[in-house]
């Protein structure tokens, strides 16, 4: 971003766009450039004039304006913004732009651009709760958007739920913090970063395997993150996630260790980062069976041969010693410990524990919470991220190696 980062603020039809006008004044006096367009259902709710009037600029409202260059005015808007904020969005512009409608010029805009889009819902809370409405953000979500969730609270109809545009101070405060992001990740920006995520799965036979119970969405959640801040990324997956690739995001799935492992290999030879968040298989069978093992009637037990599967942190690392490395460690006990001795014992860059013990962040949990230590080399303190959503730890993890991306070189 620009040293002024340049705030698209787009209104749609809602009496919460009231809101909207004193956002602009917050972020103008925080520092940002800001520029306005309203769809015609925001111009009965709040006049053009008033947000020129505390902008300073023209309001954008005509998706084909005589007076901008060319003509084509929404195409220069998709391409000044740094960032686009949607406050208030009405259910009404959420389903066009969940179903790739451009028919004025806020939703034109939207995908014209290349710049990140957050969205703040504010609606009734019936709307808001619709099945409708509901899979609309689901899908804004896969497609890469951002969410911000509505208060709860009376609203101007006079029900009581969830619905209400956030106030503008928060708001100011959410735009600021990522633009805050944005300029520590720079340094991630035309940079190609390889993740793995998910298990690994051994086969025993034909119908059984090894496996765990890693669901990939830490990894999947990094991909995210990633990929908003500028970097290319290559997503090694296990084949048992079933979760939604993220957009504009490269994946290749996989099934054994072995296989991640070539995959990582070939990927990393124009890499820039390593993140390793795949729950990979210690073991795997000596020899797998050519068909279904089948018990005996007297069987009570069962012995497997099992031998050591190969290690693809440890391996990508010292293979590709360039590449900036952030592993992770699932611990139930003991958990710095154990971290900072895989930090060291697999020469990595840093280390990201956390305690699955604890059912709330463990597999298949949508929050996380970790611990980030920083290799000796790197004299950085060690970074507790307390318990929140994924995509948010996320985004957090992102800056940590954005921090020290610059030293990698010299060190």
């Amino acid at each position: 971003m620009t040293d002024s980062p340049k705030i698209l603020l787009a209104i749609t039809g809602g009496i919460a766009a009231y809101k909207s006008a004193v956002l602009a004044r917050l972020l103008i006096k925080a520092g940002c450039q800001v520029r306005v367009m309203m769809t015609a259902a925001a111009c009965e709710f709040i006049t053009p004039l008033t947000l020129q009037a505390l902008t300073g600029h023209q309001v954008h409202i005509e998706l084909l304006d005589a007076e901008a260059e060319r003509g084509m005015g929404h195409i220069e808007l998709a391409k000044w913004a740094d960032m686009i904020l949607v406050a208030p969005a009405s259910a009404n512009t959420l389903a066009k732009l969940a179903n790739g409608l451009a028919d004025n010029l806020v939703t034109t805009v939207c995908l014209a651009s290349t710049a990140p889009i957050w969205f703040a819902p504010a609606m009734n809370q019936a709307m808001y709760a619709n099945a409708a409405t509901q899979d609309n953000l689901a899908k804004l979500k896969r497609f890469g958007y951002h969410i911000i969730m509505p208060d709860s609270g009376e609203q101007a109809c006079g029900d009581v739920g969830v619905g209400r545009l956030p106030e503008p101070e928060e708001l100011c405060q959410q735009v600021l913090a990522f633009v805050a992001r944005q300029r520590l990740v720079q340094h991630l920006a035309n940079k190609t970063v390889v993740i793995t995520a998910g298990a690994t799965l051994e086969p025993i036979d034909p119908v059984r395997y090894l496996s765990n119970h890693s669901t990939g969405k830490m990894g999947y959640a990094l991909a995210q993150a990633c990929r908003d801040a500028g970097a290319k990324v290559v997503l090694i997956s296990g084949k048992r996630v079933a979760l939604p690739t993220p957009y504009g995001v490269e994946r290749f799935n996989v099934g054994t260790a072995d296989e991640m492992l070539a995959a990582c290999m070939d990927a990393c030879k124009a890499a820039d980062v390593f993140i390793a968040t795949a729950a990979v298989a210690d073991f795997k069978m000596a020899n797998i069976a050519n068909h279904k093992i089948k018990k005996t009637h007297n069987q009570d037990t069962m012995t497997l041969e099992l031998i050591k599967n190969p290690d693809i942190l440890a391996t990508i690392a010292k293979t590709y010693p360039r590449l900036l490395t952030l592993g992770f460690a699932a611990e139930t006990q003991d958990t710095e410990n154990y971290a900072k001795a895989k930090l060291i014992t697999k020469n990595l860059d840093m280390i990201a524990v956390n305690d699955v013990s604890d059912k709330s962040i463990g597999f298949g949990s949508d929050d996380n919470a970790m611990t980030v230590f920083f290799a000796e080399r790197y004299d950085e303190p060690l970074v507790q991220l307390p318990k929140a959503a994924k995509a948010t730890i996320a985004a957090q993890l992102v800056a940590c190696l954005a921090k020290i991306m610059p030293k990698k070189a010299v060190n």
